[in-house]
This record gives structure tokens, sequence and C-alpha cells, in this order.
């Protein structure tokens, strides 16, 4: 292992070397107790060892009985994105982060990204998520662990009287990784005036709702939304934190909790224990386990506050077997146009088995991580790639994808860039094809 320290006005890092770029991981960047808002770490007293993963944040993934890899589709992603890999999970050590950045440059674009995994699970040292190919192209790029399922999204009326909001602590750790970003990115050879946030799924979800949050307005200047963008039907929105709450005292009761301070206390697999048995007496788990109207970070429903979100360049795409494909195709597009977006459509079928462009397929082009699927991808997928992290790489440093050599990628008025493996060009895609997969709901098996 070839390691590296950078010494920074914030502090002092001990990393490893791969692929030409100095990696840093597991830097814790906030701290927090159990349903509490983080406080950013700004600086650091002693050399932080950055040479190895972090734990993930607590999680349902952190007892086999509670991931359910006999359902067809969970074990289809667990072989797809982390099988083979040690992970850890820690609810004190979880808010840490990824960064790399090239060995030489200065102030160069800054790319953030945040994980997918429904609000309810998830880990940025997921294979995937090898940041180094795409920092190869000139800029850094950071993975941040959030808070998920119960951790994140819990809600009560005391923290509500004592912080003045309630829930949301997962969107609060985002918001609060992008504050680190601002404060120590520099000394990684970072532009912090020049940000982009870069999501899938549940990630680019969160994503829209920071550029609806006033207080995420000067943390961010660029975005990257992944099978997750558009004006999603009202019955999908968040909900205000009220309405939530009888779903979680609900869990107390189950944990035989009567107060907040009870419930901090108890152990993380109980807390998970009660979380599976409440899922098995009701129907409506998501939109109780979710981001919610907060009254802080989210002012007001997300329905009236998309109206006026912060402007930035965008880029928003789907895959061609995606989550609801017809309705995420149209709400994507759709905001893509109203708001001077680049869109694409990812139709590139996964190679070794029948899921097509599956919900997903499209992270380890964005990262260039094939080699490391037990896919057989071939040359075409290859290139594809090259030219995915090309465009990404090109948006973050000027919101434009656009650059020389490659088709020209036009602000969406209807049309989207397709990847295919007969390379990429300008194209409508077809509506039939996201018909039928729409009906299998984008879940493979």
């Amino acid at each position: 292992m070839e390691t590296c320290l950078l010494q920074t006005n914030t502090g002092s890092f001990l990393g490893c070397v791969e692929n030409g770029c100095e990696v840093f991981r597991g830097i814790p960047y906030a701290r927090a107790g159990r349903f509490e808002y983080a406080s950013v770490i700004r600086s650091y007293d002693k050399e932080v060892d950055a040479r190895f993963p972090g734990p993930a944040c607590m999680q349902k993934r952190a007892w086999p009985e509670f991931e359910h890899l006999e359902i067809p589709e969970r074990k289809f992603y667990h072989r797809e994105f982390r099988e083979g890999i040690q992970f850890t999970y820690d609810e004190e050590k979880g808010l840490n982060l990824n960064v790399f950045t090239p060995e030489k440059g200065d102030r160069l674009p800054v790319i953030v990204f945040f994980h997918g995994g429904g609000f309810d699970s998830g880990s940025i040292n997921s294979s995937p998520f090898d940041g180094s190919r795409l920092a190869s192209r000139g800029c850094v790029v950071v993975f941040a662990q959030y808070r998920v399922g119960v951790f994140g999204y819990f809600t009560h009326e005391d923290v509500y009287a004592s912080e003045g909001r309630d829930g949301n602590f997962g969107l609060d750790d985002m918001m609060q990784s992008l504050v680190w970003v601002q404060t120590h990115i520099s000394g990684f050879r970072g532009d912090n005036s020049n940000v982009t946030v870069m999501g899938q799924s549940a990630g680019a979800m969160s994503i829209q709702y920071l550029l609806c949050s006033p207080r995420a307005k000067d943390l961010f200047h660029k975005a990257i939304m992944m099978s997750g963008a558009g004006r999603f039907p009202k019955f999908s929105l968040p909900k205000p934190c009220e309405q939530t709450r009888s779903y979680w005292k609900e869990v107390m009761d189950l944990c035989g909790c009567k107060t907040l301070d009870e419930i901090r206390k108890i152990g993380p697999k109980e807390l998970l224990q009660a979380v599976e048995t409440q899922k098995t007496r009701r129907k409506d788990n998501t939109y109780n386990t979710m981001p919610v109207v907060d009254h802080f970070l989210l002012p007001e429903g997300i329905d009236r506050l998309i109206r006026h979100p912060k402007e930035v360049p965008l880029i928003i795409g789907f895959t061609n077997n995606d989550m609801y494909t017809v309705l995420l195709a149209h709400v994507s597009k759709k905001y893509a146009k109203a708001h001077g977006g680049y869109l694409y459509y990812f139709d590139i079928d996964a190679k070794g088995d029948n899921s097509q462009a599956f919900h997903s397929a499209d992270l380890r082009y964005a990262f260039g991580t094939l080699a490391s699927s037990w896919r057989p991808y071939a040359e075409s997928d290859e290139r594809a790639s090259g030219l995915m992290m090309d465009y990404f790489a090109r948006f973050a440093e000027t919101g434009d994808p656009n650059h020389d050599g490659a088709p020209v990628w036009d602000i969406c008025r209807g049309r989207a860039m397709r990847f295919s493996d007969e390379g990429a060009c300008m194209a409508r895609p077809k509506i039939g094809k996201l018909l039928r997969n729409t009906f299998k709901k984008g879940d493979p098996s």
C-alpha cells in the first residue's frame, strides 16, 4: 500500500495512492447522537488515519435476518454491489466520507455523491463507488454517508419542541457534509465555489429536496440526479412531520418505550426489530420512513417549493428498466425541460442476464468501475463508461457536459442523450419499451 500524507489548514490526513489519485477514506465529517442533528467537524487536532473504509451508518443490513436476501430483488442487488465486501456498521461513527483527489492540481471542480437505498440502507463502500477514475479527469470526488431508516427519519414532538424541527436527520446529514466540503475541500485541491452534488435513487431525490431548501442554497452550484428527479405525484411527496409521528409512536410501543429519552437508549438491534415488526403491520411504511416537511430544511410542501427551486445547471437521467420506468421518464423529462437541464436515457442492457438496464445499472459506468462487477462487460461498455465520465467531469467544471470529440448533448427540449451499445446520440426513448418494463416495476430477479 503506497501511502500519502496531506497537510491542510484544518488537519493532517493519511491516505493511499490509487490509480494516480490520492484517496482518503472514512474521514469523520460530523458528530451526532441518536435522533440529534449533526455538528460538523471544523478541524482535526490529531492526524486522521484515512487509509481504510469507515463504517456505514447503522441500518438493517447490520444483521442478516433483517436484510431478507430470500427476496429476489434484494438478493439481486446484494450480488450486484455488495457481495464479497466486509461492511461494518456503527451508529456513532457512521457519518464519514471518502475523498478521491488528483495528485496534482488546485481549485479543481468538486463532485459530492449521495448513495441510494430507499432512505433505508446504503453505503459509500459498495463496489461501484471508487471515484479514482472520475477524479483522474480533473475533479475531486467525495462520497458521503448519511443516516438511514429509523435513525435518519424518526419523528417525535419532543424533537420539535427542543429543536424547532423534526425528522430529516439523514437529509440534514447530507447538508452538513456539504458544509464540511465548504470548510475543508480546498485542502484537498478542490474549489468550494464549484461544487456539483450528484446522487442516485434516494440520493437523487434528496438532492431535489435540497434544491428546494432555502438553507442549502449556498452549498452547491450544479446537480446530477440519476433515477430520482422530477415532479413526482403528490401522493409520493414528503408528508408533514406531524403526520408521521403516530407511525413512530407505534414503533416506540413495540420497544416498550414511552419517552424520547428511553428510545434513544435501547440497543440498535432491538430498535430495528421493532421496525421490522411494524413493517408487517402497516402498508404505508415507505411514506413514513423518508424525508418529511420539517418546517426547517423543508419549510412547506415539496409540491409548492418545487415551483421555485434553486436554479442550477442540471443533468437528469433514467434507465430503460428503472423504477416505474415510464413515470420516471416522464417526470424527468418534464423537469429537465422546465429548468433548462440535460437529460440522458441509459439504454445499455446489463450483460450476463435478462435484467436489461435495471435501476442502478448506470452507476458503474458513471464511476468507471465495470471491472469490479461479475458481469462480462465488453469494450463497448468501457467506451460508454469513459464517455459518461468525460461528460460528467466536464459538466462539473463548466456546467455544460459538451467537449471536443464527443457527440453534442443538447439541452432537453424533448430528446435525451441516449447511451447504447451502438454509442451515444440525441434520441427519443422508445415508449413501448418503457411501458413494457414499467409493468415489471423495474424490479430485477
